[in-house]
């Protein structure tokens, strides 16, 4: 975990998360880093494990993506390792040596098919991942004792500064089955499917189409609306482990015995780990929720709720508390969507600053001030133009957002 201060949006604690079954996870030193602190996470998964994921849309995807992008296309998974520290992305035949040594190396020890082990990266972008070091550290983590959920979560973890996890739980065929997530993430977000490494695992058995299916379907709410600063990452995993120890039914599709309680569970984690990595925005001092709403569609909404939110000016000024909604309007302008100048409407908050088209008679400023004072901010827009609809969160752009990644590498 990073050194910077604990981020004031942080929960109080980190959550008491129970064991998952048919799910070991370990963690290591591999000293990818100078840092006091493990680096390495090996998760052991059951056999016949069921998998699916979700990956950046990056054009410049790092080889441990490429590889679990093609591990996908089979549907099982034995293992997940997760390396911080170092992202391996732009490192050519070295990074593919290196997450094929891995994956081997893994293999071997668990008696699976290298296509079982699934491996993710963060770090920094165009340094090799040094593949003595990453063997070192599994073959510590093969030898640790099991550990909780909380040293897995600190792990995986780089510029973040607290660590990050939730749980949910669904009736399925008349059993309780169990989620449980951890995830990374403070910088380079901005989701092009989801930005970070989130890692589910869930001890319901699952058919794989069924449970990417309803991943998809939760990323699409969750993980793919929020936003740090507008940059997608070339190292973005979220993957998704049902061990299917809880003996229930397979999932199947939407007719099985708890399908729609498994995916809102689903659905509830991915929205709290995500909450959870806006909250840890870099320099973060402020959430903002934004709605949009009376967009032609709910894409167009969400592009425009998104140039809204990946704004530097709007970010900039609810740092400030400055109730500057004019950028407000330029940011809906520059989207691209259909908009209408003159039906367009905008709050913060519970106050009405403009409506059609222009600022409200009688503007008092004073109350937005006031909600802009808060750490929980919330901007709302009316295009009046049909039904789409869409709600993103973002976190205000501050100094603390330049000391951060001005001196990332040192």
């Amino acid at each position: 975990m990073a050194d910077h201060p604990r981020s004031p949006l942080a929960p109080a604690s980190f959550p008491a998360l129970p064991t998952i079954r048919g799910v070991v996870p370990r963690v290591a030193r591999a000293h990818y880093k100078t840092w006091d602190r493990c680096d390495l996470t090996y998760v052991e998964l059951a056999p016949d494990t069921v998998i699916a994921g979700v990956l950046t849309q990056s054009r410049c995807p790092s080889p441990e993506v490429e590889w679990c992008r093609k591990a996908l296309t089979l549907g099982t998974a034995r293992a997940l390792v997760v390396n911080a520290g170092n992202s391996n992305a732009f490192t050519g035949a070295r990074g593919r040596v290196a997450v094929e040594a891995i994956a081997a190396r893994t293999a071997a020890h668990l008696g699976c098919q290298p296509s079982d082990v699934f491996v993710a990266s963060t770090g920094v972008i165009g340094v090799p991942l040094p593949v003595d070091k990453a063997e070192a550290g599994l073959d510590a983590a093969f030898a640790a004792t099991p550990c909780d959920w909380l040293a897995a979560a600190e792990t995986i973890g780089t510029t973040d500064t607290y660590p990050k996890g939730a749980t949910t739980s669904a009736i399925v065929d008349g059993r309780t089955v169990t989620l449980v997530g951890i995830i990374k993430g403070s910088g380079m977000i901005a989701p092009d499917m989801a930005t970070m490494l989130g890692f589910v695992f869930t001890d319901a058995a699952a058919d794989a189409a069924f449970l990417h299916g309803a991943l998809v379907a939760a990323n699409a709410k969750s993980f793919s609306c929020i936003t740090v600063d507008g940059d997608t990452s070339t190292s973005d995993t979220v993957l998704a482990f049902a061990t299917g120890a809880a003996g229930n039914a397979p999932l199947v599709d939407h007719d099985s015995d708890g399908a729609d309680a498994f995916r809102a569970a689903l659905a509830d984690l991915c929205h709290q780990l995500a909450q959870l990595v806006v909250r840890d925005g870099e320099g973060a001092q402020k959430l903002i929720e934004i709605r949009v709403t009376g967009a032609e569609s709910d894409r167009s909404a969400h592009r425009i709720a998104m140039s809204i939110a990946n704004s530097p000016l709007v970010k900039t000024a609810v740092a400030g508390g400055d109730a500057n909604w004019g950028r407000v309007v330029m940011a809906v302008g520059k989207a691209g969507e259909p908009a209408e100048r003159d039906t367009l409407s905008i709050r913060f908050g519970d106050t009405q600053v403009a409506r059609d088209g222009l600022a409200v008679d009688g503007y008092d400023e004073a109350p937005v001030a006031s909600h802009l004072a808060g750490s929980e901010i919330e901007i709302g827009v009316d295009l009046a133009l049909g039904d789409g609809a869409a709600t993103v969160w973002t976190c205000d752009l501050t100094h603390g957002y330049i000391a951060i990644n001005a001196d990332y590498r040192s």
